[in-house]
């Protein structure tokens, strides 16, 4: 919790003066993106790039084919 609490303080510090309330939503949005993606990836649920392209390639090609 007082980490959170420093995350946040540290934020409003670094905006302006003039920022709006969804302003500050948004960062607070992607600094929790941000560290949940980087949770997933020390406990290794990801899905590495080769594998996704790979998918990707076939969906496209089955797509042409039809």
């Amino acid at each position: 919790m007082a980490q959170t609490k420093e995350t946040v303080k540290a934020l409003l510090d670094r905006l302006p003066d003039d920022c709006t309330l969804d302003d500050v939503l948004y960062h607070l949005y992607v600094i929790q993106a941000v560290e949940s993606g980087l949770e997933d990836v020390a406990q290794d649920r990801v899905i590495p790039h080769d594998v996704v392209a790979e998918t990707l390639r076939r969906k496209w090609q089955a797509g042409r084919a039809e």
